[in-house]
């Protein structure tokens, strides 16, 4: 029996894991988070695809196990209004087997 307002279809984020779960198109998400973030400054995208990532490549308690951050702790830090501290940034980065870098902005900001 169908309930009303309900589609029956499969929930937005069961595709998103799903796709998630191939490490090629894991990348490419990653590629458009970031961009999104250089471009705009969107950190909520970056940190949820993080989560996302980390969710479909075995979970946040597997993650939090690699880090030796609570699966809690992670969740909160990367939900789209997280506020993470570099170093469980770069710890989750890691254990996704992803490094960071910085390169030099295009054009340099003019110091005042």
């Amino acid at each position: 029996m169908k309930h009303p307002g309900k589609s029956g279809g499969i929930p937005h984020d069961e595709i998103r894991l799903h796709y998630l779960k191939d490490p090629k198109k894991a990348d490419f998400a990653l590629k458009l988070a970031l961009k999104e973030f250089e471009e705009k400054g969107e950190v909520s995208g970056l940190l949820d695809t993080l989560r996302l990532i980390a969710q479909a490549q075995g979970g946040l308690a597997k993650l939090g196990r690699a880090t030796a951050i609570s699966r809690k702790a992670l969740h909160e830090a990367l939900a789209p209004d997280g506020n993470p501290r570099l170093r469980t940034f770069q710890s989750v980065v890691e254990a996704l087997g992803l490094k960071m870098s910085l390169k030099r902005m295009r054009r340099q900001a003019v110091a005042r």
